[in-house]
């Protein structure tokens, strides 16, 4: 078979010549519409359920909201690991499925469990399925400026002007937005007014329902006309609510201005964002969709946002701090530039040890072919450029010549033996000097695809991170095996002439040295062995001192710090420290150019945070400019600032990293210990001896136990003989609560 693929590649080199033109045309067609992120997406088959009960406590929010949730999700098909979080007003609730499940189907079963037990939960709750996004979906984050526009006006713009342009972007899973006040027309009862009038709460809520609406009321004919009937009752502002009047029977009515304070104010906040010591600030967070191009995402926000300045309002800016554009920038420039490199080092060492610039030009050519060849195998495989799947090219490209070497050496040492007096045709002399090395040539390629073939069985977060290596690695040299059986002896035809076959003289200069420790060896085979066997033990032994880690740490750019203080703050108090802590930063720590924090939930739900809980996302300047010799150094001054703050503790990460230690495991540590158990106070103690071991451990640091105890509640018990005698249920008695 390989001699008639020889064969025919020679008798048909124009037609061979055209179908590599062809390659290269498709394989750069193929480069420009891959995918290109800065990592892959390692994340698993993962459906959250995200659901809002404001003003119930955690202990509420797990007995009365996740735990009925849990239960009617077990048992769904192919499901993998079922675990939730509840917080202050919110319970996230993940559901992992195996590798392979279709994330539509998916989605389909859990919000039909969902749709089956939502009768069964209290009124009020609200949310549902978190939008088709990845937990490495935050792509692009970004503040409202605009000096003299107050918070509640800024975040009105966010909620009404540039969310709903922003979530029309291609890839754009859903615009998250925190921070600011969302306002709201506020109805506080007077309970001295209400008593004496009579009123309940039952019936003020009933009558701001009942005046508030807008609805159709039917049509009556004029002559030959049609005159539709429209009730536009909607409230207009806070005039109209305290006009409302409440029937008290017998004709009596009271207004509602008269037992209750009406005032233009905020929804009650669960989350803030602070920026830089100053004050706080209004952010947006897009959110990519699974699946989707984070770079033509990105680049589709950043247009939309072009096309909207127009309209906002004089003065208005959108000031991104996180990009995840330039990250995938440094990347796929950091693997090019490698590519590159290796590329130009191995075209010096072919006209090093070939010693014939023709020669070599011809063995080049495997490179760009192999390449693209390799971009067309990618695309059909809807495999995305990263770091791991260009990696997997930049390891091939040293052995991607190796089969081109030998079949043009062989080639020369025919068409030298030709020029001495062989009179067989040119094409024949290459013919049989390819199919002279054709099969130690296909034995050792396929040699080393077999090595890499184990990496494709990998499952898991370990297959998602290493396959795509070993596909490209497979794909580049099967490419080159191919090629260099058809298209490089057909370059070879055209371009190496009869020149003369010498030995060049890096080669036998290599030769003159080699050579005498080859006869020494050979001599003495006795020390060669004791040799090795000493050079393995020592091999065997330094790998047990060597670290080890499952994938080195990728730098970002950016830094994380978070933030955790006591768990009984409130949303201001919390806000006012970390204002605290970005001003003390800014002024000690010049290597920071800004710093955005987020304290408590977020809009979506997507990122469940108690009140005392921040992240400070650092943006860093240039690193020739900082006063530290790296990273690890920056980090190590941070640090010591954030040691001089009583109150706090805190812990360092990146974005994605952060996202993908959520993934893993829950929470944002790289190493997490759980307890579990029916005693809260327990447990709290025993987390607290195991993050003071932990501590102790060489090399560990930032190790610190999530607070769950602290928080203050009034718990109100009921005498419920004293109730039913006043006719009060339990509900009223909450609603009056």
């Amino acid at each position: 078979m390989v001699t008639r693929l020889v064969q025919f590649a020679l008798s048909q080199r124009l037609l061979v010549l055209l179908l590599a033109l062809l390659l290269l045309g498709v394989g750069f067609y193929s480069m420009q519409r891959l995918p290109i992120d800065a990592f892959p997406d390692i994340s698993p088959t993962q459906v959250k359920v995200i659901i809002k009960v404001p003003g119930m406590t955690p202990v509420e929010v797990e007995s009365r909201i996740t735990f009925p949730i849990e239960v009617e999700l077990l048992g769904i098909p192919r499901q993998a690991l079922l675990r939730s979080i509840a917080k202050y007003g919110l319970t996230d609730i993940t559901i992992d499925f195996e590798e392979g499940t279709d994330v539509y189907w998916a989605r389909q079963q859990v919000a039909e469990r969902l749709a089956s037990v939502w009768d069964k939960l209290p009124e009020g709750v609200s949310g549902g399925l978190a939008p088709l996004s990845t937990p490495l979906g935050d792509m692009f984050m970004f503040t409202v400026e605009g000096e003299g526009y107050s918070l509640t006006e800024r975040r009105k713009l966010l909620d009404w002007v540039i969310r709903p342009a922003l979530r029309t972007v291609p890839g754009v899973a859903d615009v998250n937005a925190l921070g600011g006040f969302v306002q709201a027309w506020q109805v506080l009862p007077r309970p001295a007014e209400m008593a004496s009038s009579g009123v309940s709460l039952a019936q003020i809520r009933d009558a701001l329902r009942e005046n508030n609406r807008n609805d159709g009321a039917g049509r009556f004919e004029v002559g030959t006309d049609v005159v539709l009937v429209r009730l536009d009752g909607r409230f207009i502002g806070p005039g109209d609510i305290e006009e409302t009047r409440i029937a008290l029977g017998q004709g009596d009515s009271v207004r509602l201005g008269d037992i209750a304070e009406v005032r233009n104010d905020a929804l009650v906040r669960y989350g803030s964002v602070s920026q830089n010591g100053t004050g706080e600030a209004v952010q947006g967070l897009v959110i990519g969709l699974r699946g989707a191009n984070s770079s033509d995402v990105i680049a589709g926000v950043k247009q939309k946002l072009q096309d909207i300045a127009a309209s906002l309002p004089p003065g208005i800016e959108i000031s991104p701090f996180y990009d995840r554009s330039e990250l995938v920038g440094r990347s796929i420039g950091m693997v090019s530039k490698v590519l590159l490199e290796a590329i130009v080092l191995v075209l010096i060492i072919l006209i090093l040890f070939l010693g014939e610039p023709r020669s070599a030009l011809v063995v080049a050519c495997i490179l760009p072919l192999a390449a693209m060849a390799t971009f067309v195998g990618m695309s059909l495989l809807d495999m995305s450029a990263n770091l791991m799947s260009l990696g997997g090219l930049a390891i091939a490209i040293g052995i991607l010549v190796d089969a081109a070497v030998v079949v043009v050496e062989n080639i020369m040492a025919q068409l030298s033996a030709t020029s001495s007096g062989h009179q067989l045709p040119r094409l024949h002399r290459i013919f049989r000097a390819v199919t002279e090395v054709a099969v130690p040539m296909v034995s050792g390629i396929v040699i080393i695809i077999i090595v890499f073939l184990p990496l494709l069985s990998l499952q898991g977060l370990e297959g998602k991170l290493f396959r795509p290596v070993a596909i490209t690695i497979v794909l580049a040299l099967s490419a080159s095996l191919l090629l260099s059986l058809t298209v490089i002896p057909v370059i070879a035809s055209f371009v190496i002439g009869n020149a003369t076959h010498t030995e060049p003289w890096l080669p036998r200069r290599i030769a003159q040295f080699y050579q005498p420790w080859l006869e020494r060896a050979l001599a003495r085979p006795s020390r060669v062995y004791y040799l090795a066997g000493v050079l393995a033990l020592v091999a065997v032994l330094g790998f047990w001192q060597v670290g080890k880690t499952f994938m080195p740490t990728m730098d970002e750019g950016d830094l994380i710090v978070q933030l955790e203080k006591h768990p009984a703050i409130s949303l201001e108090e919390s806000t006012r420290i970390d204002l605290l802590v970005e001003k003390h930063m800014l002024e000690t720590v010049p290597e920071i150019e800004r710093i955005v924090g987020r304290t408590g939930s977020d809009e979506l739900g997507m990122d469940p945070m108690g009140l005392n809980e921040t992240d400070l996302f650092l943006v860093l300047a240039p690193p020739d400019e900082w006063g530290v010799d790296d990273k690890d150094a920056l980090i190590e001054k941070i640090r010591r600032q954030l040691s001089m703050l009583a109150g706090i503790s805190y812990g360092f990460t990146q974005p994605i990293e952060m996202r993908v230690s959520e993934m893993l495991t829950g929470s944002r540590g790289d190493v997490a210990v759980k307890i579990f158990g029916p005693e809260i106070g327990e447990i709290n103690r025993l987390a607290a001896a195991v993050a003071d071991t932990l501590g102790t451990i060489p090399g560990s640091e930032d190790v610190f136990a999530s607070l769950n105890e602290g928080v203050q509640y009034v718990v109100v018990e009921p005498r419920r003989a004293l109730a039913n005698a006043m006719g009060l249920s339990m509900d009223e008695t909450a609603d009056i609560l």
